[in-house]
């Protein structure tokens, strides 16, 4: 007999809530994306009817929308996100989280400690980390091993203006939040955990990073969200003995690995396991390091 379908509700209705969350709960199988909550009334009640759900808005609904699903997936910034994910992991929600976690050492340790005394089950959407063909390069270069460093270089366009993705959390945070946890989940899953990081930053939103990795590699990290279309693409590789190993292009389509991860998440719900490899404690951990760059940023700037 089969399970009845797990009740997910979106929390957020903006671009991102539209094109990938929202299509990708639909599509999910074993899901049925019953709820949306959002700050706008009329952009929640907008999403929730494209997709046959029920809207709710505001602080005062955010109980009723959580007592009316097994699990929330979150679309909103990060500042927004980790409090609700508090509440959320209090109640007995499992978690399909978004990254960054949060953008406070304080605020993400939070989360963790919400979905550790609760024992929900968490996912944090690394796209990179959920791709077919990025698991395959992992699985090889890691049991290849004997890399000694690992180089990632990504310039996105978010921050011009024409951009859906030139929003307020990005405009204040730059690139440091919104790709690093990218290429640090690369390079952490490709080198061994970060252990230590040195930062310092360019003209706009540049951050130029080292990260040390247990095991005694080390490698770089450049980023921007302001280098405009022109320049706009990334490019990571390890070097070493083995010679020099780039990472997958492939498709940028989001909702092939947001699926991947839907089905992971909910089969652990389902099995009753909490642990994930990028669940809520790996994307706290991740915190930890760009929160430490931001750190040496603001130092070096005089903040």
């Amino acid at each position: 007999m089969a399970s009845a379908p797990l009740r997910f509700g979106l929390v957020g209705t903006g671009h991102w809530a539209q094109i990938t969350h929202a299509p990708a709960l639909a599509a999910a199988d074993g899901i049925e994306l019953t709820a949306v909550w959002g700050r706008s009334a009329e952009a929640a009640a907008a999403l929730a009817g494209a997709h046959g759900a029920t809207a709710y808005a505001g602080e005062g609904e955010l109980g009723a929308f959580l007592d009316a699903v097994d699990a929330v997936a979150f679309s909103v910034p990060p500042d927004v996100q980790a409090p609700i994910a508090v509440r959320a992991a209090q109640a007995g929600k499992h978690l399909m989280l978004e990254k960054p976690l949060a953008t406070t050492v304080e605020s993400a340790d939070e989360v963790a400690a919400a979905v550790a005394a609760s024992g929900v089950a968490s996912a944090v959407f690394f796209t990179l980390m959920y791709r077919a063909d990025i698991r395959a390069w992992l699985a090889e270069v890691t049991a290849r091993g004997g890399w000694l460093g690992g180089v990632a270089v990504w310039f996105g366009s978010s921050l011009d203006e024409s951009s859906p993705f030139n929003t307020p959390w990005r405009r204040e945070k730059g690139a440091l939040w919104d790709l690093a946890p990218h290429a640090i989940s690369v390079l952490w899953a490709a080198l061994g955990p970060v252990t230590a990081v040195t930062a310092d930053a360019g003209p706009a939103d540049v951050s130029h990073l080292i990260l040390h990795h247990q095991g005694g590699a080390s490698s770089t990290i450049t980023l921007s969200q302001s280098a405009g279309e022109a320049a706009a693409g990334s490019e990571t590789y390890l070097w070493g003995p083995p010679g020099r190993s780039l990472l997958p292009s492939g498709s940028s389509d989001p909702i092939p690995p947001l699926l991947t991860a839907l089905g992971e998440l909910t089969a652990n719900i389902r099995a009753g396991v909490s642990a994930h490899p990028y669940d809520a404690f790996f994307a706290r951990d991740v915190g930890h390091v760009i929160s430490e760059a931001q750190r040496q940023i603001d130092d070096r700037r005089g903040r």
